[in-house]
């Protein structure tokens, strides 16, 4: 036992003479909530966790070795934390916890820890923790702060990345120079105000009565309308019935100046969700919708149409709700014609009441999928974050890839700008005390998209995105973004 060593563990068997050790050992140059997973099941398995951080000659670490210790001191759960003076399987020799755990995707590899761990009896564990959206750091800031929409400060995320108000105001700045083509289904949002009248006596039903109507443009509709609020010149392609809902929609679309180019399709409806709401609850969500995918003949005029408009565009985006008014041969042929036009392409691909795979829009700039969509394209429930990204990645041929992770807020998997290697980082939510998180993602996928498109980076460009989420969902229903909502907020 080297000397480092011996002080070490001398300490830590002096804090802890009785309880069970869990080991785990990282680079953590950012703790994002893949880590926090992790942590949480190390800490189950043993009565103690301790946390072994790799100094800064190790591989592929980027923060200085002191900030990412100290970052992981802050975790809950963790109860001892060291600078690791040698090799993980040489502290672990000397310490002799009796779990130690790695994340899932080191379980098919070469792990030396196992060979020391046999030796004394101890045991080594595979898992990348559960897959939930909530942690005991999150739950604690729950309960310690307001629920006002003051924005929860990210100081340490602008360090890293040498991020300034300034230079986030010139992007911004530039979004009216613009030209994006959005295309993908159309959703009308209905809410339905209610007073709850109690339950029936007749049978154990909740009875409500409506007390009012209101309607929002949702879906790729309202990332159309959210890009002309922000300044840019917008054209939208969907698919609509032939009813009222279609009507409102287009009325709707020319009132935010986005250019609509809504074609109809006899065998399908208007897709309309309605929310019924009581006391600020949704009590039932009603689906108005058909899922089959466009006729080839549909399919035709619709390219035949949008490849006109991406003449000149700069961006295009894909809002796939998969309701099919984007199926793959139309995706391929539209894909192909910008790739030889080089427009910037991004896409998002939602499957939360449907099955999606956004992994389906192949060489994208920037895809914005939830964990679960991740996972689904991925066909992996399993790995950490982190690895879920890179198989994403390598799928689809995508560059950078932001996924959102509701209350944790979002990771960003992305290219070092200065080395051959991906680095990730993290955003929590900004919006500590949301009042309809619906249209977070919409609004994390536009605002990001339109940064890129005018030369920002993807570190510049996750937190405008992330800073328009927080702006949209502390209202009630989609209202299109505008430019100085984002602007009040940087300059506060």
């Amino acid at each position: 036992m080297n000397s480092a060593n011996t002080f070490l563990v001398r300490e830590i068997k002096k804090l802890f003479p009785k309880e069970s050790i869990a080991f785990v050992s990282g680079n953590f140059n950012i703790v994002h909530p893949g880590h926090l997973r992790l942590f949480d099941f190390a800490a189950g398995c043993a009565d103690i966790l301790v946390v072994g951080v790799h100094r800064q000659h190790s591989h592929d670490t980027v923060i200085p070795e002191e900030f990412r210790l100290e970052g992981v001191k802050k975790i809950t759960g963790v109860d001892f934390a060291v600078l690791l003076p040698c090799d993980p399987e040489e502290f672990v020799s000397d310490l002799q916890p009796q779990v130690v755990v790695k994340g899932k995707e080191h379980e098919d590899k070469f792990n030396p820890e196992s060979e020391v761990l046999e030796s004394y009896g101890g045991k080594l564990l595979f898992s990348s923790g559960e897959v939930r959206f909530s942690s005991l750091d999150l739950l604690r800031r729950e309960i310690d702060e307001e629920a006002d929409s003051d924005l929860v400060s990210v100081d340490g995320y602008f360090a890293r990345h040498q991020l300034h108000v300034s230079g986030l105001m010139e992007i911004i700045g530039k979004f009216n120079t613009l030209k994006i083509v959005v295309i993908g289904d159309l959703i009308i949002d209905e809410y339905i105000a209610c007073e709850a009248l109690g339950m029936s006596q007749e049978d154990p039903t909740l009875v409500v009565s409506p007390l009012k109507y209101d309607r929002f443009v949702g879906g790729a509709g309202i990332v159309a309308a959210h890009a002309r609020g922000l300044g840019a010149s917008v054209s939208y392609f969907g698919v609509v019935g032939k009813d009222d809902v279609a009507d409102f929609a287009r009325e709707k679309l020319v009132e935010y100046g986005v250019k609509e180019c809504l074609l109809e399709d006899d065998g399908r409806p208007t897709t309309l969700k309605q929310r019924f709401r009581a006391s600020g609850k949704t009590l039932l969500r009603v689906s108005h919708l058909r899922q089959h995918d466009i006729s080839g003949k549909l399919v035709d005029t619709i390219y035949s149409r949008i490849i006109k408009e991406l003449d000149e565009a700069d961006l295009l985006i894909f809002s796939d709700f998969n309701y099919g008014c984007l199926p793959q041969l139309l995706v391929d042929r539209i894909t192909d014609f910008c790739k030889i036009r080089r427009i910037m392409m991004v896409a998002d691909s939602q499957a939360s009441s449907q099955i999606g795979d956004v992994s389906r829009f192949q060489g994208m700039n920037l895809i914005t999928p939830t964990e679960r969509e991740a996972r689904l394209a991925s066909h992996d429930h399993n790995s950490g974050l982190v690895v879920l990204a890179d198989r994403l990645r390598e799928k689809s041929h995508i560059e950078n890839i932001i996924i959102t992770l509701g209350a944790e807020g979002i990771l960003i998997h992305a290219p070092h700008t200065t080395r051959d290697s991906l680095i990730t980082d993290r955003i929590p939510a900004l919006n500590s005390a949301p009042q309809d998180v619906a249209g977070a993602g919409d609004s994390l996928l536009t605002a990001s998209s339109m940064a890129l498109a005018v030369g920002a980076s993807i570190w510049q460009a996750s937190y405008l995105g992330s800073l328009a989420a927080a702006c949209q969902v502390r209202r009630i229903g989609n209202h299109p973004l505008k430019a100085e909502n984002i602007i009040k907020e940087l300059s506060s």
